[in-house]
C-alpha cells in the first residue's frame, strides 16, 4: 500500500465526519457536503499520487502542511467554484423567490435549522468569511490570505453577513398579549 493510500484511509476514517461538517456549514446541504468532501479528497490525493509517480511539485506533507488543511482548502475552493458556475446560469433563467419556511417553537433543533437557513441567505463569499471566522476561528488577515482578498473586503463581507444574520435570526417582537399568554 502506497503512503498516500494509508494517509487517505486514515484521514477518511479519523476526520471524515469533521470534513463533512465543515463542508455542510459552507453549503448547507448534507449530500452536497459529502460530494464536496469526496471531490476534495480526489483532488488532493490524485495530486499526491502524481507526485509519488515522479511528477513535479511539492508534497503537502514535505511542505510543512497537513493533508487535512489541504483538503479543507480544496473544499472551500470547490464550493466557491461551484457557486460561480451556478451564478452564471442563474442569471439565464427567471426565478421567483418565496419564503417557504416558517419559524417553529424554540428548541436546539429549530435554532440549528434557523442558523442553517440564515446562512443560506448569505452570498457565498460572505458565507465563506463567516465560516472561516467563526467555525475555523481564523483572523481577518488569515481569511484574507485564504480567500485571496484584501482585509478590508473581508471585514465588509463579515459586517454585511453579520447584519443579515441578525435580521434573519432576530426574535420577533412579542406583544403584551403574547407575554400574558406565555405565563
Amino acid at each position: 500500500m502506497a503512503p498516500w493510500e494509508k494517509e487517505l484511509a486514515t484521514l477518511a476514517e479519523n476526520r471524515g465526519r469533521a470534513l463533512v461538517g465543515y463542508a455542510y456549514v459552507l453549503c448547507g446541504d448534507q449530500r452536497s457536503a459529502e460530494d464536496l468532501v469526496q471531490d476534495a479528497l480526489v483532488k488532493v490525493f490524485s495530486r499526491l499520487r502524481r507526485l509519488e509517480g515522479g511528477g513535479y511539485g511539492v508534497h503537502p506533507l514535505h511542505d510543512g502542511g497537513t493533508t487535512e488543511a489541504y483538503v479543507r482548502r480544496a473544499i472551500l475552493t470547490l464550493y466557491l467554484d461551484e457557486y460561480r458556475r451556478r451564478r452564471r446560469w442563474t442569471g439565464v433563467k427567471h426565478l421567483v423567490a418565496s419564503e417557504d419556511r416558517a419559524r417553529g417553537p424554540e428548541s436546539g433543533v429549530t435554532a440549528r435549522a434557523d442558523v442553517a437557513a440564515a446562512l443560506g441567505r448569505l452570498a457565498p463569499r460572505e458565507r465563506a468569511c463567516v465560516v472561516l471566522r467563526y467555525f475555523e476561528d481564523l483572523t481577518v488577515p488569515q481569511i484574507a490570505e485564504a480567500l485571496g482578498l484584501a482585509p478590508g473586503t473581508v471585514k465588509r463581507y463579515l459586517a454585511d453577513a453579520t447584519g443579515t444574520l441578525r435580521s434573519v435570526l432576530a426574535e420577533p417582537h412579542r406583544t403584551t398579549t403574547d407575554r400574558r399568554a406565555a405565563r
